[in-house]
């Protein structure tokens, strides 16, 4: 168990965990309008996917918070308008738009417009969404535990834990139930540049929780294997399409080549609210890039290279389908082929939160 909140609802406001300042401060920071949110989130203060959505719903019914009086028409007409500039804050993890999405399904269901009953309503479903998250990580952890053995040693990359959801993490909470069943687990955390997510916030989380890490550069992966010191790879899901490619943090796609190479799993773990069936395969997921500054500059401080060097920062790549061993949810693992199973495996997440 997580000996921090990242997201918790403080009945008037949202307060986060500011993710920028880790690992050298742990500083919380107070949310009281959807400017805050939308900044919090384009600001990277709040990131990973599940945590995103429910971030987004609370910032949602902050729009409608001090709102007095409002006409049905209005009322729809500011909500689509605040569903779309939420949902511009970051275009790649689809559950921002699911999250916004499942309260605009929620609330058209309403017979009869009340805005007192709509606004609580509103935040009944931010907080199911907020709950939904949470065991739904747990349901990964547990479902996770059949591709670890006890002496697993595993790769991670990015940061997965429950700095980036709503509940315990997903290929992170994975790992942390592995700990607590007291297998004997070795985790190698990349350092996940340019943002550092690996260095700064994978391996906080698990120095906390005690689990033994040992943290790497990019670069360091493919000899790492080729030392045969990993078992296996485990990592999140930001969208996963249809054909079941995969959108992660930039540098995925390169571990996943370098273990299909040398014969060693690569595992997705993500709840069913990344899986956007809509999109059928990875060449129509929206990538987004990020500024050059990211790159020119070590935590947008120490300047690392010439001032105004052209940069190319995309924020995720994409991998294939046929590099990925299995997906693992909180209905189970999903094995290839993935057209086929994503869809017979599908939940509804928008009638889990009705």
């Amino acid at each position: 168990m997580a000996m921090f909140k990242t997201i918790e609802w403080k009945q008037e406001y949202i307060r986060i965990l500011d993710q920028t300042k880790l690992p050298f401060e742990t500083v919380y920071v107070d949310l009281f309008s959807i400017e805050d949110v939308f900044e919090a989130i384009q600001q990277l203060k709040i990131r990973g996917a599940p945590a995103i959505g429910v971030v987004a719903a609370y910032g949602l019914f902050l729009a409608f918070q001090k709102v007095k009086h409002i006409s049905v028409d209005d009322f729809f007409n500011l909500l689509n308008e605040k569903i779309n500039y939420l949902d511009s804050a970051r275009p790649t993890a689809v559950n921002l738009k699911w999250a916004l999405q499942s309260i605009k399904t929620a609330l058209g269901n309403s017979s009869e417009f009340d805005f007192g009953a709509t606004k609580d309503r509103l935040l009944e479903i931010a907080v199911k969404i907020h709950e939904d998250d949470r065991r739904r990580c747990d349901r990964i952890s547990d479902f996770g535990q059949e591709i670890l053995k006890n002496d697993s040693r595993i790769l991670t990359h990015c940061n997965t834990g429950a700095l980036a959801t709503g509940g315990t993490g997903t290929a992170l909470g994975v790992v942390l139930k592995a700990h607590e069943l007291r297998k004997q687990i070795k985790v190698f955390a990349t350092e996940s540049r340019p943002v550092l997510q690996g260095a700064r916030l994978t391996v906080w989380e698990l120095e906390n929780s005690k689990i033994p890490v040992t943290l790497l550069c990019d670069s360091a992966a493919g000899w790492l294997i080729r030392q045969q010191k990993v078992d296996l790879v485990i990592l999140g899901a930001d969208r996963i399409a249809a054909d079941g490619s995969t959108a992660n943090k930039i540098g995925t796609y390169n571990l996943a080549v370098l273990a299909s190479y040398h014969k060693i799993p690569f595992y997705v773990a993500a709840p069913f609210s990344t899986v956007d069936l809509s999109i059928q395969n990875g060449q129509d997921i929206p990538i987004e890039h990020r500024a050059a500054d990211e790159i020119r500059n070590i935590f947008n401080n120490f300047l690392i290279t010439v001032p105004d060097v052209d940069c190319w920062n995309p924020a995720f790549d994409v991998t294939p389908p046929e590099l990925i061993s299995g997906i693992i949810t909180e209905v189970g693992v999903i094995y290839p082929p993935y057209e086929l199973n994503l869809k017979n495996h599908k939940t509804n997440p928008i009638n889990d939160i009705n």
